[in-house]
């Protein structure tokens, strides 16, 4: 089968984005597969590729992936407008693509929704299969996150809606995710959930070390949070807990931010103006690294803003990678990863918006050290069995198999 994978934001292990299209096309050439991804430009992919300027993009071989990278650059620190703009010039660049490329099967990943817009096109004008792959529920999502434009809703509504309806076969990566395809969707489709998993090699308990990050000191419990610091992210949760620490006298309990993002540079502000010194903050690391630094946390973060929307509809990285990695996660936001977290003992649930809850299960997992251990060895144990990547990975390379049939 030849694959055309259309992934705006590809990254690989060498930069510090997600990796999942990197590992399922990893385990599509395994099959025998032949992969050709089509993706933009921006500094966490890890990709250096030679400049094709009759072509005008970037082109070469990834670990046997053909990756073609358009050079349109993207940073979640631009406006709305402005990344809406880089998202449209990325899907009319791949509609030429879809159309001209050979291939027997294409694939479209959101986010963006406007991934969608090549996929249709291979369906529409070349009858290629397409395969829909969802990671967030358009418009439902941005209109939570303050959205109002109806032109803007209402282009999200309808690319969502001609995608379900146009796909062969949808993936869906959360069980809330899966439920608002369906509804929008014909009975018939197929439609496969398939969540971000756990890489169980790069994020390991044996990586486990001395933490040697700036402003940490030797008996200090290190709570990290790894990931985009966007306003979806709600991360003023965390300095309001860190706030309440400061109240208690706790010079113990330190929160570690590592990432990027629209909001960083405001959440370091407030917290230096504050004199909130248990707040660290540092730039993205590659994620080869970030492995050894989450299995030497103390506890990982799990942190959104209090939107009904993410309770189901989400499947954040950094929650597998937490697992992988064997330490305690502290949730503050209901949903079905809360239930999993509560059901297999591997860390705490909070309420949303409560610090002081949020404080008091901070300090109960730095006064029980064999506690945290025996959070994280369910959480390791739930990483192998349920979300193992090799698991994943074989479950999406059928699903793309049987759409070809």
């Amino acid at each position: 089968m030849r694959l055309l994978y259309f992934h705006q934001h590809f990254g690989t292990p060498q930069g510090s984005a997600g990796t999942r299209s990197y590992e399922f096309s990893r385990a599509l050439i395994a099959r025998g597969h032949q992969v050709t991804v089509i993706c933009g430009a921006h500094q966490q992919s890890g990709l250096e590729l030679p400049y094709d300027a009759a072509r005008g993009w970037h082109r070469g071989l990834v670990d046997g992936i053909d990756v073609i990278s358009l050079p349109l650059a993207y940073s979640n620190k631009d406006s709305l407008l402005r990344r809406g703009w880089v998202f449209l010039r990325f899907a009319l660049r791949s509609v030429r693509l879809a159309l001209e490329l050979d291939c027997d099967l294409v694939f479209a990943t959101s986010t963006p929704i406007t991934a969608v817009i090549p996929g249709l096109a291979a369906k529409w004008f070349r009858g290629k299969p397409f395969v829909f792959e969802v990671r967030d529920l358009w418009p439902e999502l941005p209109r939570a996150l303050g959205v109002r434009n109806p032109f803007v809703l209402g282009g999200m509504s309808l690319l969502e809606f001609l995608g379900y309806r146009s796909a062969d076969t949808c993936v869906g990566l959360s069980p809330g995710i899966v439920e608002g395809i369906r509804s929008r969707s014909a009975a018939s489709l197929p439609i496969a959930m398939i969540p971000n998993g756990c890489d169980l090699e790069v994020f390991h308990p044996s990586k486990r070390g001395p933490l040697t990050l700036p402003g940490l000191a030797p008996g200090d419990f290190v709570a990290g949070f790894t990931g985009a610091h966007g306003v979806a992210n709600g991360l003023d949760a965390l300095l309001d807990v860190a706030q309440e620490l400061k109240r208690r006298g706790d010079r113990r309990v330190k929160l570690v931010f590592i990432g990027d993002g629209k909001e960083k540079q405001r959440l370091a502000d407030r917290a230096a103006e504050a004199g909130l010194t248990n707040c660290l903050f540092f730039a993205p690391v590659a994620k080869t690294e970030l492995g050894a630094i989450t299995a030497s946390l103390d506890c990982g973060l799990m942190v959104l803003r209090d939107v009904p929307a993410f309770y189901h509809g989400t499947s954040p990285n950094k929650f597998f990678d937490y697992l992988a990695a064997g330490i305690p996660v502290l949730n503050n936001y209901p949903g079905w990863l809360a239930g999993l977290i509560r059901e297999n003992r591997c860390g705490i649930v909070v309420p949303p918006g409560d610090p002081v809850a949020f404080a008091d299960a901070l300090q109960r997992l730095a006064a029980d050290p064999a506690g945290c251990r025996a959070m994280g060895v369910a959480a390791r144990e739930i990483a192998e069995k349920q979300f193992a990547r090799p698991l994943l990975a074989a479950r999406f390379v059928a699903t793309l198999e049987a759409a070809t049939l």
